[in-house]
């Protein structure tokens, strides 16, 4: 403490005194109290050095021909044994053959810090079947505890302490990472341990683990994430066969059962840059996407292998490519693409045969144009109804047959391909159907490719 000047340590030793006075204090407790003084030190050291100073001052003061400052001497030596728990006090009693009093409790730990290897014993345990690379350690105080510490603080006018949750923390993570190897981490931590030091409750929290890629959609009639049953809340009904869900697989759930099997995560949340209809495919490139593993076990993934595993699993159907790992703020940019440019391919029949002109006008009037689409009727019962503008870069039309085409569009993101062609009862215009005054009706949709960076 040789930071502090001598007037200032006089100070602390006097505030020092009156608290062991009123309280009994261990060296943790007493030494928080300064934490901000004095550097190099950790709390229970300034503890103690706090009290070895006490200890030599009223040592020095029961040696005093003096009998008064000898007495006042003696009963300091006494407090610090006593409310002190203070060893060295304890046996200079012993050696001046005085009577020495049992060390009491610490009224603000209560002794936990006494304690705290147990509890790093039982976290330590409870940690064993994670996977991590960093955690984060988080205190939780009974209520009486911290009123125990506001009041005393503020009858002693503490000035330059520190909470008694800081210190915990500090203290179980500082053991944590000698004996783990692992660090800790504030921003982002893998782990998170909750920690009741007076009840030695321990929770390990598991933050989710990210990972990214690009997904194909090679099969029609499934829909990108789990469409859980309205009529019973994913219970189970016979509406919906007693699955809890009204299609009986999605590209969500081919994808997170091979990962939900290695990382023993409990769920999984798939974010995606758009989605595509249940009745189109998604090729080319395939859709960039993010899976959100939730309180995973298992973190070590191979992440080529877990590709080739995901597309066994959900061979023909769905395919993974370009699998990495990500986090929370990949799935912020993801959804920053939902507006990124697409290419669709769409085939389209019509109820009476269409002229090379009129291909060539569709064709022409669906090249850098802005289209105008109210939400489509189809989801009304779970969209807003407002209006929308999407921009179309580019269309190619190819003649399949007399009365149908194949339709390749460059559009903005978001753009209703099917009410494009429909018109969706004039919702949607310009339409296929307006510009040239024929009903038509799209037969398949598939999505070429999302032209987006990449997501990391």
């Amino acid at each position: 403490m040789n930071q502090i000047n001598g007037e200032r340590l006089a100070e602390i030793l006097e505030i020092s005194l009156r608290m062991l006075e009123k309280y009994p204090l261990c060296d943790n407790c007493l030494g928080r109290q300064f934490a901000l003084l004095g550097f190099g030190l950790d709390n229970c050291e300034r503890g103690r050095a706090i009290k070895t100073l006490l200890a030599m001052s009223a040592h020095e003061m029961a040696l005093s021909k003096e009998r008064k400052v000898k007495m006042r001497g003696i009963a300091i030596l006494k407090l610090l044994a006593t409310h002190g728990s203070f060893k060295v006090a304890a046996d200079l009693l012993r050696r001046m053959r005085r009577r020495v009093g049992e060390g009491e409790k610490c009224f603000l730990c209560e002794g936990q810090f006494d304690n705290i290897q147990v509890l790093i014993d039982k976290i330590l345990e409870s940690l064993k079947e994670y996977e991590y690379d960093n955690f984060l350690v988080g205190i939780k105080l009974p209520l009486r505890i911290e009123e125990h510490e506001d009041e005393f603080k503020a009858e002693f006018s503490v000035q330059y302490g520190e909470s008694m949750k800081n210190e915990f923390s500090r203290v179980i993570g500082k053991e944590l990472a000698q004996r783990t190897g692992k660090k800790a981490e504030y921003l982002k931590p893998q782990i998170v341990i909750l920690v009741n030091p007076f009840t030695k409750e321990v929770k390990i929290q598991s933050n989710s683990l990210f990972i990214a890629g690009r997904y194909r959609k090679l099969m029609r009639g499934i829909p990108q994430s789990k469409w859980i049953c309205i009529k019973c809340g994913g219970k189970g009904c016979e509406r919906c066969n007693w699955t809890g869900k009204i299609y009986p697989e999605s590209v969500e759930e081919l994808i997170a059962k091979p990962i939900l099997d290695r990382t023993f995560g409990e769920e999984t949340a798939f974010h995606a840059a758009g989605r595509e209809d249940r009745d189109a495919r998604m090729l080319g490139r395939g859709r960039p996407f993010v899976i959100e593993i939730k309180k995973p076990k298992k973190r070590k993934l191979d992440l080529k292998e877990l590709e080739e595993a995901i597309n066994e699993y959900a061979k023909g159907k769905v395919e993974v490519l370009n699998l990495r790992y990500a986090d929370k703020n990949t799935v912020r940019k993801l959804k920053g693409m939902e507006n990124a440019q697409k290419i669709y391919r769409v085939t389209v029949k019509f109820d009476r045969e269409i002229t090379d002109e009129e291909i060539a006008k569709l064709e022409k009037e669906l090249t850098d144009t802005t289209i105008y689409q109210r939400t489509p009727i189809r989801v009304l019962h779970r969209r807003s109804d407002r209006l929308r503008e999407k921009h179309i870069y580019e269309t190619k039309i190819k003649r399949l047959s007399n009365d149908s085409i194949e339709m390749k569009i460059r559009c903005q993101g978001g753009l209703y391909v099917k009410e494009l062609v429909t018109g969706d009862e004039g919702r949607t215009s310009p339409s296929v159907s307006e510009i040239i005054n024929a009903k038509a009706t799209p037969m398949e949709l598939d999505v070429l490719n999302v032209l987006a960076k990449k997501v990391i």
